[in-house]
């Protein structure tokens, strides 16, 4: 299979879906928007992976290529491939469906739990009956595009996990987290990390919260087993 990836800054990457992509064999290619990074002949590919970063969906003024990288996703769903967003990328898969992305209530970084409808399991054959908790970092939200289906909620932000129709898939939390990628958010972005804010964890909590690595990298690989409709490969990383 042919994946290509949206990055939109050195720090966010594909964490433990890149070993996955290496364990199936599949080919992977990059837009690095940050590198002034060309678009791909959307013919040659048959999984766009739209990655996160600090920016918004609102932001063209600043960073110009929001406009085309647009475009070419709502291309990509429009041709039937297989699109998975994460954080920005989730909100970008839904202003192209035609909803509205917002600033939230409040800002959600750091590890909280999640709930999971009943959808969740039908579409994913994923079991889970309790809340689960997983790594945040955003502070905007998305309304539901039409014809989609909300399978995730948290306290501070409803929307978190949504698909459209079988191929396409939003998750605004981090699922593909890594203990390097989380220093790696800390370091860029701990401007954010607001003391006293309810949504909001520390540093030392936020590093030292590692016990839920593993069971959001399961998740995250029998989620890409699912849109890609293969039996998910274990990675050497321990995270299954």
């Amino acid at each position: 299979m042919n994946i290509h990836c949206f990055q939109h800054v050195p720090f966010e990457g594909l964490g433990c879906i890149e070993e996955w992509i290496i364990k199936n064999d599949h080919h992977l290619t990059y837009t690095k928007f940050y590198e002034n990074g060309s678009l791909p002949d959307l013919n040659n590919i048959d999984f766009l992976i739209i990655m996160g970063g600090p920016m918004g969906v609102y932001d063209e003024a600043e960073f110009s290529w929001l406009a085309s990288e647009k475009e070419f996703i709502k291309k990509a769903i429009g041709a039937k491939k297989n699109v998975l967003g994460v954080c920005l990328g989730a909100q970008l898969i839904a202003d192209v469906l035609g909803a509205k992305v917002y600033p939230n209530k409040q800002k959600e970084i750091g590890w909280f739990p999640v709930n999971f409808n009943p959808s969740f399991q039908t579409y994913t054959n994923i079991n889970i009956n309790t809340e689960f908790n997983v790594f945040h970092w955003h502070g905007d939200t998305f309304d539901l595009p039409k014809g989609s289906i909300l399978h995730s909620s948290s306290v501070a932000c409803k929307n978190q996990i949504f698909t459209f129709h079988e191929k396409v898939m939003g998750i605004q939390y981090h699922l593909e987290v890594t203990p390097e990628a989380i220093k790696a958010f800390v370091k860029h972005c701990g401007h954010e990390l607001v003391p006293g804010a309810e949504f909001i964890q520390s540093e030392k909590q936020i590093i030292e919260t590692t016990q839920y690595i593993q069971s959001s990298n399961k998740m995250m690989l029998d989620i890409l087993g699912k849109l890609t409709k293969e039996t998910t490969a274990h990675i050497s990383t321990g995270s299954i």
